[in-house]
């Protein structure tokens, strides 16, 4: 049953971190009967689908993604009931839910990791990348993770290295291995069978290794191969063997494959890469692989400049369809990167940001708090949770200062988000002014101005249908002028991308022709 239904290019979706979105049983976490009893406010945002970080059973050493079931939702976030009655009720809502699959890597208390290590003769012996050491005892390659350090952890009862590109918690599953393929796609086709609406599959372009180990070479160029504004190890290598390795195509294929089988659903695969347009392309190219991807194409650019902005869509190139996101999880809030220098202008450039974002072609991804303009939380030292901010402490505290909790009332505890004396993380002091409650009855609030420009989108096909797109060049880099198209609609769209010239950052405008 071929999916020939792309109610997905026109959609806008709204990303929801559970554990900071609402809580209800007052662990201080967020969880599933959170969402559910928001769902009425989602909709009032007039987005068209959620996508849920992870809420499977895991260990939580990277808060999620770290699964340690697939098919079984951790007790922090609820029950596999409340998962079924959130979709019930986005569904009557008209809401559609995707959820957030890891198939590059597990958690090391997965049962199949277990079984890895402790029967190198059984059947899961190939589950995971084992490798040798080299003659000295070291690893088997230069290759490294990206939250520091060797991306190999030696295993003394089975006297071989594991692969780990994040975590040595999260140990990497051997993608080339048709059983472990056959077992993903199980898991997968559980959620397909529950009735979700869309699978986003994290760091996808990961799931495959060069099988003869090869050592990546170096980074020639002062580059960065990721958010960080600084060098690391890991941006010093030029990642061709550890990752985006063409066999992974051939998994994808069978994704696909099966999700063809159900109605109307979408794949979108988070793609980080150091070329990461031209490997969103080659995932969606075709209508055999993904349905759409995203990377940080949009997140690493110089804020203010048009040229970056008409370089990152315009390098998209192929059939594929993009998706587009200036803020997610795991990046620092794009509100606080666009007004470093001009903090004044942040309700402007939020609103700026959600009309930029939901007109660009492609599919836009808005976190949640965006629709506030929340800037990025400060984290101290004692408060930082992400493990990747332990780590590079005091040169970045980490991933935290996007995750903190949304502020609902300003003037409840922890600004209406938990009961609970202490919250996973507190809730930023800057935040409780930006709250729904204090923005609900303000008509000029960056909330209700999404509310409006996104009932609004609904109605333009040249937004909607897949339009086309034509940027315009101004001889101010500062301006950033393009049309969208359809065959019923003309819409040309100009944005000011800069607080110091023609008025103040966020202005724009547009003009239709039918």
């Amino acid at each position: 049953m071929t999916d020939n239904n792309k109610w997905w290019q026109g959609a806008v979706f709204y990303q929801i971190y559970p554990r900071s979105f609402q809580d209800t049983s007052g662990n201080g976490i967020g969880d599933l009967p959170g969402i559910i009893d928001r769902l009425d406010y989602i909709a009032s945002l007039n987005v068209d689908a959620i996508w849920i970080s992870p809420f499977f059973k895991s260990p939580m050493k990277d808060y999620g993604y770290d699964v340690q079931d697939y098919r079984d939702v951790d007790p922090l976030f609820g029950t596999i009931d409340d998962f079924k009655t959130l979709l019930a009720e986005a569904h009557k809502r008209g809401i559609k839910i995707m959820i957030d699959l890891v198939l590059s890597h597990t958690s090391a208390q997965h049962e199949w990791f277990i079984d890895s290590r402790m029967n190198k003769d059984g059947d899961k012996k190939d589950f995971y990348v084992w490798a040798d050491p080299k003659p000295d005892g070291s690893p088997p390659n230069n290759w490294l993770s990206i939250f520091g350090g060797a991306a190999w952890s030696y295993d003394f009862y089975r006297e071989q290295y594991y692969l780990h590109n994040f975590l040595p918690s999260q140990p990497d599953l051997n993608v080339h291995h048709p059983e472990v393929q056959n077992a993903l796609l199980a898991e997968t086709k559980f959620w397909l069978d529950f009735g979700v609406d869309g699978l986003r599959l994290d760091v996808i372009n990961f799931c495959c290794h060069d099988t003869q180990l090869r050592d990546n070479p170096a980074r020639e160029d002062d580059s960065l191969s990721s958010q960080l504004t600084f060098r690391d190890p890991y941006g010093m290598q030029l990642h061709i063997y550890d990752k985006s390795r063409p066999e992974t195509i051939d998994f994808v294929k069978r994704l696909r494959a099966l999700t063809d089988q159900y109605e109307n659903i979408v794949t979108l695969g988070e793609i980080g890469d150091d070329n990461p347009l031209e490997r969103m392309a080659e995932y969606s190219s075709g209508n055999d692989k993904l349905h759409t991807c995203y990377s940080f194409g949009l997140v690493t650019i110089k804020p203010h400049s048009a040229a970056e902005i008409k370089n990152a869509v315009t390098s998209f190139i192929g059939d594929g369809w993009p998706s587009w996101a200036f803020s997610n999880h795991d990046l620092i809030r794009a509100v606080s990167r666009w007004t470093e220098k001009c903090p004044h202008l942040r309700a402007e450039a939020a609103k700026m940001l959600i009309a930029l974002l939901t007109t660009l072609r492609g599919t836009p991804f808005i976190y949640q708090g965006e629709e506030l303009g929340l800037p990025e939380a400060t984290i101290t030292k004692d408060q930082i949770q992400d493990p990747w901010g332990k780590f590079l402490y005091p040169k970045w505290s980490g991933r935290d200062g996007c995750r903190t909790p949304i502020p609902w009332n300003k003037d409840e505890t922890n600004a209406g988000f938990s009961n609970a004396a202490q919250p996973w993380l507190p809730v930023d002091k800057d935040h409780s002014p930006l709250s729904v409650s204090a923005q609900e009855n303000d008509p000029h609030s960056v909330l209700n101005f999404t509310r409006s420009f996104l009932k609004w989108r609904k109605d333009q096909p040249a937004l909607t249908q897949g339009g086309a797109i034509n940027f315009i060049d101004d001889e101010n880099d500062h301006i950033l002028i393009f049309e969208r198209r359809s065959e019923d609609q003309t819409m040309r769209l100009r944005f000011n991308l800069s607080p110091n010239e023609c008025g103040n950052l966020g202005a724009f405008e547009f003009e239709t022709s039918d």
